[in-house]
């Protein structure tokens, strides 16, 4: 193959999408380079050939897993005969850690340099990790700032790149913070890029909706659609509360959603981060399975599940966990934050400082000059 070979893994909708500017900047750095592997829509619009469609391995939880297990056998059994047969001069791997860790061992015994973007939290739960990383990894690319200092800790080549949110034109965000949206007051629901966090977290959200219209007058309520998620399944549970109040579906981009936000009920991920860098203030939910709560709370290490919350080091934003997402609580505490205009006031600036933590715009390009040089060192190897 004449081109330099690239193969790239991208297991969730996130992934996808901050894979996609990570192609871009690269090509053009270096236009001579074939991408091919695991990802979604983002990044087959980016050039890359998708082997296997990264929507059928994506899952949250511990039980929750089970159900993809055929799924991600394949996804590995297509991966590992793609390395060894291909021999790429570069492998990428983005988050979605327990499916690319083993991957990343793979590469190792073929030789084949690997670059990890977007870390797993080690530092939160399942810290043995750092061991395999530091055998199976040549370069961790992070995005946290306190993830640095942790993988130097253990003698990991790292670079902390800033996060890939932050590449876009500050004036927007200006706007969001400046611009008042609607009339009424709108609550914006975020409730995740798989089906299952939908099935999960959708319905108790949409019943802590119903209960706040009858507390806050012309109220409206816009529901988030990710394009990871089927339609049909979130207009089914849409449906159930449509006539109680003002509702939609929103089918765009997250920030085009949260500049129409007063505030915001949000499922834990990427998309709270989000919300933060755009000073909107939210409410964190999160559900699971009973099961991977009681695994999960016996495992990880640290105090808040939330982005903002992690990297500010202390609670900016409330978070309802399991039991404590109920309708009633997410209500509750959504009508004390609409009712205090001083308390938004504070959750904006707050975030603000937490938007500066995360470092400057530029990300991709960053990650896109680590992996064209990590191309290079290893053409001249070769």
């Amino acid at each position: 193959m004449a081109k330099k070979c690239v193969v790239i893994i991208a297991g969730e909708a996130s992934g996808d999408i901050h894979g996609a500017k990570l192609v871009n900047a690269m090509r053009v750095m270096d236009n001579d380079l074939f991408f091919c592997g695991i990802g979604g829509d983002a990044l087959k619009k980016a050039g890359v050939r998708i082997l296997f469609n990264a929507s059928k391995l994506s899952v949250v939880g511990i039980t929750e897993v089970f159900s993809k297990i055929p799924n991600i056998i394949k996804g590995m059994v297509l991966v590992k005969r793609l390395l060894k047969s291909l021999c790429p001069e570069l492998l990428i791997l983005i988050d979605f850690p327990d499916f690319n860790l083993h991957i990343a061992a793979v590469a190792k015994k073929n030789n084949i340099p690997v670059l990890y973007y977007i870390s797993p939290q080690i530092w939160a739960w399942r810290q043995g990790r750092v061991k395999k990383i530091a055998k199976r990894v040549d370069h961790m690319a992070v995005i946290l700032p306190f993830e640095a200092d942790y993988y130097k800790e253990h003698s990991v080549p790292v670079t902390f790149v800033g996060h890939p949110l932050l590449d876009i034109d500050a004036t927007e965000i200006r706007i969001v913070f400046d611009k008042k949206k609607e009339a009424t007051c709108v609550l914006g629901i975020l409730p995740g890029s798989r089906n299952s966090e939908v099935a999960r977290n959708l319905a108790v959200m949409l019943d802590a909706a119903r209960i706040l219209s009858d507390r806050i007058e012309n109220i409206k309520v816009v529901v988030s659609l990710a394009q990871s998620v089927e339609k049909t399944f979130v207009e089914q549970i849409v449906k159930q509360h449509q006539k109680h109040f003002d509702l939609e579906i929103d089918t765009r981009s997250v920030k085009t959603i949260l500049k129409r936000c007063d505030f915001v009920i949000a499922v834990s991920g990427t998309v709270t981060l989000e919300a933060a860098i755009y000073g909107v203030p939210m409410i964190i939910v999160y559900k699971v399975s009973m099961v991977t709560y009681l695994l999960g709370r016996s495992l990880i290490k640290v105090k808040n599940i939330g982005l903002a919350n992690l990297i500010a080091g202390r609670n900016i934003v409330p978070e309802l966990v399991q039991n404590n997402a109920s309708a009633n609580n997410i209500a509750d505490t959504a009508f004390k934050l609409w009712s205090h205009p001083e308390w938004q006031k504070d959750i904006r600036k707050d975030l603000i400082g937490v938007k500066k933590m995360l470092g400057a715009s530029g990300a991709s390009k960053r990650v896109a000059g680590i992996a064209i040089n990590m191309l290079r060192i290893e053409k001249q190897i070769t």
